[in-house]
């Protein structure tokens, strides 16, 4: 089995506020993009900066590209990429030399930073405002260059926290598309902090879910819809309300798990794909007229919702059985 590039056990982290992480324990693989999910206050960032070594924990270990992260936190920092949910640009710079300047600090000589710099600058769309001041650049602009900034040495390993906000939907199309090639090309590790659910699910290998401090989930998305759920989800489209009766006979049927109506069908939750036909069998027999049968896996947003809802009837520190692993 291939070693984690990262591995925390039991970390936790205090403030005067409060816990901001309690006992997480998870691991990220190589060329594997981790989603950690959650509200805002969940423990993400907190997570984050404990793993690239800018905090210190109260309890726990951890280790990150095989080094211990608070022992050795300046040679961690030399071997990953990190975006902050704010850019943190020098305002007095231009978008080049905010990124040269960088490059230099990296160990890039100045021979190689400017090339390097311009040619991040290009990929991200901004070679043609290098030489603007960034003071005058939009959230999304700055966004943009504070990437460019962030891959400037090549890293092993990335932390992205919000990578996409503030980009326009173009912007956020490329930055995606970029992720995912530093991944499954690149063999990168990225772990990825989001609020968008439709970003990590067509991002994330494995995705993390954390409410008030306490991991609820670790997994793949289809590790923990099989956990919640019981086969697909098929959504059957009558064109209108079903009646009573249908639903009855629909819930009588041994491959169906759960029925409920919709405004202009109903949703059922079957067995396997092999049930769809006696689905729209049984509508037809009822003198229904089927526009569609439409089975799906269950989405990252479901996973994720689903877990949220369990969280939420169990309290901040409730265990959802099976869900970590």
């Amino acid at each position: 089995m291939v070693d984690p590039v990262l591995a925390c056990e039991g970390l936790t982290r205090r403030f005067p506020s409060g816990t901001a992480l309690d006992g997480l324990t998870l691991d990220a693989r190589p060329g594997e993009v981790l989603a950690l999910l959650g509200p805002n206050g969940a423990g993400k960032t907190t997570t984050m900066r404990l793993l690239n070594g800018v905090l210190e924990p109260d309890a726990g270990t951890a280790s990150v590209l095989g080094l211990d992260p608070w022992r050795q936190g300046e040679e961690l920092r030399a071997r990953t990429g990190v975006l902050t949910e704010n850019a943190g640009l020098d305002e007095r710079l231009t978008a080049l030399e905010n990124l040269t300047f960088v490059a230099r600090i990296r160990g890039l000589d100045a021979a190689a930073a400017r090339p390097r710099a311009m040619e991040l600058l290009e990929r991200f769309g901004m070679a043609h405002r290098a030489d603007v001041r960034v003071q005058g650049f939009s959230t999304g602009q700055r966004k943009r260059v504070a990437l460019a900034r962030a891959l400037l040495h090549d890293p092993e390993l990335l932390f992205l926290d919000e990578p996409t906000s503030g980009l326009d939907p173009v912007a956020t199309r490329d930055v995606v598309e970029l992720i995912g090639s530093l991944a499954a090309e690149q063999g990168r590790t990225v772990v990825l902090c989001t609020h968008f659910l439709g970003e990590a699910g067509r991002l994330a290998s494995r995705m993390a879910v954390l409410f008030s401090g306490h991991l609820h989930a670790f997994g793949t998305p289809a590790e923990l819809a099989g956990e919640l759920w019981t086969g697909i989800e098929v959504r059957i489209d009558l064109g209108r309300p079903p009646s009573d009766q249908l639903l009855a006979t629909m819930g009588a049927l041994t491959s169906v798990v759960q029925c409920v109506p919709l405004d202009h069908g109903l949703l059922a939750r079957v067995t396997d794909r092999d049930a769809v036909p006696t689905l729209v069998s049984a509508c037809v027999e009822a003198g229904e007229r089927v526009f569609a049968a439409e089975p799906r896996q269950p989405s990252l947003e479901d996973v994720y919702f689903e877990i949220e809802a369990r969280s939420a009837r169990l309290g901040p520190t409730g265990d959802l059985p099976g869900l970590t692993r």
